[in-house]
């Protein structure tokens, strides 16, 4: 009979209580004793959801006040110098997030996710030490909660080293043995708390072209760990994509169990076959854990039936295609929600995982049981069929392309926008957002229930960004902003205006530490129904005579930040959601913008994971974005931002792209972001970020300034522009204002040098 696993659950709180507890403890209101109280509470609860849907294994360890990658940091003491002398929670949130004296640890994405991870730092003298007190201290909890059947989640050595960059240019990889011996430390202790120990061991660089070169450390690294205690089982997780250079190693290896995903590679037949001839025991991601539509069971057990032809169902466990972290929680406070009957949050996958055990063992099901089974058949026919989703007018629009480029090229538009603008050398200016106040979120949240007037509301948002635009012209900025008070999220304040969208009520998704996005869910063809920003950013450049940049979201980025219909193409999707901002575009320069700023933030975070399907992405990808500002006049400047991505692969897609100006992510990782640049003879302008809005701690104007020289060392003045790293909407005003006072006299300094 086939058994149930759940890669891992989410943490952050149903209702993002984890979230509140901790920048409660942040901001000095509360102590650490309430963050950890709150904390039992989650996990507790979570454990039970999965008691109740009776997972064979759930996992323990999979919980974090921050992040497992900065966990594992503390458990192996990978703990960079500049921390030295903290411990503790100080410590932890240090790394995590800067203090006083010392900059944060870099964050980017995990894998193709919208979540963030902390990057260890290494260098050739790192020396690891084991605390396995977090890990043994969650397990017992775990048992005490009623936990029978726990799972052990850990990051496994290779990925953690593959993921880790060096301070001195030294190889990461080579610290493998050392890591390692620490792993064989850590279960020798994991197998003395019960007669059974089952670790998850997550190695998900193997679904990467970094498979190649990496898959001959298996056997040595894993024989070792699996050879530790009899009593452990070992578990090498994957998932987000194929690992069939993994399975090739992980069948002649002692490791009991191996993790692939059926869901983001669901033809699996070559790992299938190589399984087949060998006792490892196979775990199968059948459920998404990445996407909200409800399964369709009955193909999910077709898909396992076929996987039995090669397995055993004594060799099977069925369960999420990864840990349901990149989900929302639940349904049940969903009232609203149009579509609901198509969607399944977390909880809900459990319920399917569930069904589905019971329906590939042949089980029999309760009245109750088959009530679901039949909601499940219903909600996919009703899908399929559903006037809601398809628009002939959409789809027509899309089949008659043929522009996707400017009419001018970017050396003869550079010569114009000079001459419009006459900006100033290292021309200052921010990504867009300012603080979200408590006072502003309550504003929105009043006029969404009907609690204020449609002028209030106006009124109060005009007010605010006044006060934006007044405090831009006393500190000097160039290029101003209108500070996005009004917008909720950079992609669902547009998907609340797009047709072809639903929105969930509570529907929140961590990205990192305490934030959390809430991704609108595109369900049907995707059009613009009538303008989305051009009143708020005209009123904004009424009320100055300074350059006033219109704020948008880029095609690409919508896409990637949302839960994307899975019954259709993403490239066409994307095609969709470029013509929507080409119109956008369009209104905003006839209403007389002249610059406008495309944010692509996930441009990058959406690159398949595999080199063979790079291209078709970088094609619609690119094609999109460029369809989406064709409608720009040559004297209207097109801006792009993107942040935490690794560009050296990618810059001559960058190029491709042709936006007048880039601004970057490059304050937690120096220059070499910028180097690439250089080293292609990257021709557009460059905004690189000046300093590190993640971290609460504000920069001086000598770091600034040394910052902006050591730019200087790479491009040249007339090709910079200055600005913080990313949008402002998460720091404080207290934070805001003297970090972009010192910005803006850096740039005076460097200017009068």
């Amino acid at each position: 009979m086939s058994k149930s696993f759940v890669t891992g659950f989410p943490r952050i709180g149903e209702q993002r209580e984890l979230k509140f507890a901790l920048e409660s403890f942040w901001a000095g209101k509360t102590s650490f004793s309430e963050v950890e109280k709150v904390a039992a509470e989650l996990k507790k609860r979570h454990w039970n959801y999965q008691i109740d849907a009776k997972v064979d294994l759930i996992s323990v360890n999979d919980f974090s006040y921050y992040d497992l990658m900065l966990d594992n940091i503390i458990t192996f003491g990978a703990i960079p110098p500049r921390f030295a002398g903290l411990s503790g929670y100080d410590l932890y949130f240090s790394m995590a997030r800067g203090n006083a004296n010392s900059v944060a640890m870099e964050m980017t994405k995990w894998f193709n996710t919208n979540y963030h991870y902390i990057v260890p730092e290494l260098s050739r003298d790192v020396k690891f030490n084991l605390n396995s007190s977090k890990i043994i201290a969650e397990y017992k909890e775990a048992k005490k909660a009623g936990v029978k059947n726990a799972k052990i989640n850990l990051i496994g050595p290779i990925t953690f080293l593959a993921l880790s960059k060096t301070t001195d240019g030294s190889n990461t990889l080579d610290h493998l043995d050392a890591l390692s011996g620490e792993y064989v430390k850590l279960i020798a202790e994991l197998s003395k708390l019960d007669n059974e120990i089952i670790i998850q061991i997550d190695e998900p660089i193997f679904v990467t072209d970094r498979a190649a070169e990496l898959a001959s450390k298996i056997v040595p690294i894993y024989d070792s760990l699996a050879s530790v205690a009899d009593n452990v089982k070992i578990i090498f997780m994957t998932y987000f994509e194929h690992a069939n250079e993994a399975v090739a190693q992980v069948v002649k290896s002692k490791i009991w169990a191996i993790g692939l995903d059926f869901v983001h590679a669901a033809c699996q037949e070559e790992a299938l076959k190589l399984l087949s001839n060998s006792d490892k025991v196979l775990f199968a991601g059948l459920i998404d854990g990445r996407n909200v539509w409800v399964s369709n069971l009955d193909a999910k057990a077709e898909i396992i039936n076929k996987i039995k032809t090669f397995i055993p169902d004594e060799r099977l466990y069925i369960g999420t295609s990864c840990s349901l972290l990149h989900v929302p929680y639940t349904l049940k406070y969903e009232e609203n929600l149009s579509i609901k009957e198509w969607l399944a949050f977390g909880v809900e996958k459990l319920t399917e995982l569930k069904i589905l055990k019971k329906l590939v063992n042949g089980g029999e099901f309760c009245e109750t049981g088959k009530c679901l089974i039949e909601a499940n058949r219903a909600a996919i026919a009703s899908r399929k069929t559903s006037t809601l989703v398809n628009d002939i007018n959409v789809q027509n629009r899309v089949k008659s392309l043929t522009k996707f480029d400017r009419d001018t090229a970017y050396e003869e538009r550079i010569k114009i926008q000079k001459e419009t603008f006459n900006l100033p050398d290292l021309p200052t200016t921010t990504i867009g957002s300012f603080p979200q106040t408590p006072e502003l979120r309550q504003v929105r949240n009043a006029y969404k229930k009907s609690l204020i007037t449609k002028e209030s509301y106006e009124s109060e948002i005009k007010k605010y960004i006044d006060d934006c635009i007044k405090f831009q012209e006393d500190c000097g900025l160039d290029v101003l902003v209108h500070g996005e008070p009004e917008r909720n999220d950079m992609v669902e304040y547009f998907g609340e205006q797009l047709k072809g969208y639903a929105f969930s009520a509570n529907g929140w998704v961590q990205s990192y530490g305490s934030r959390c996005v809430k991704p609108p869910l595109l369900f049907g063809d995707v059009s613009r129904p009538a303008p989305m920003t051009v009143d708020w950013i005209t009123y904004a450049q009424s009320r100055t005579s300074k350059i006033m940049k219109g704020m948008l979201t880029g095609p690409v980025t919508i896409l990637n930040w949302s839960f994307v219909r899975d019954d259709k193409p993403r490239s066409e999707i994307a095609k969709e959601l470029a013509l929507c901002i080409y119109d956008e575009i369009d209104d905003l320069q006839k209403a007389g913008i002249k610059i406008i700023q495309v944010d692509e933030a996930a441009f990058k975070e959406g690159y398949p994971l595999r080199k063979e399907n790079i291209p078709a992405y970088e094609k619609f990808a690119v094609d999109c974005f460029k369809l989406s500002v064709c409608a720009a006049n040559a004297s209207t400047q097109i801006h792009t931002h993107m942040c935490y991505s690794e560009f050296n692969d990618i810059i001559k897609t960058i190029e491709a792209m042709d936006a007048d100006v880039i601004s970057i992510e490059t304050a937690r990782s120096g220059n070499e972001l910028l180097k690439i640049f250089k080293s292609v003879g990257y021709k557009q302008e460059v905004g690189p970020g000046v300093y590190d809005i993640h971290s609460p701690r504000i920069p001086t104007v000598e770091e600034i300034a040394a910052q902006i020289n050591a730019l200087l060392e790479v491009l040249p003045k007339s090709q910079l522009w200055i600005n913080p790293d990313c949008g402002l909407k998460t720091r404080k005003w207290p934070e805001v204002k003297p970090s972009l006072e010192n910005m803006v006299k850096a740039v005076k300094i460097i200017r009068m040098s």
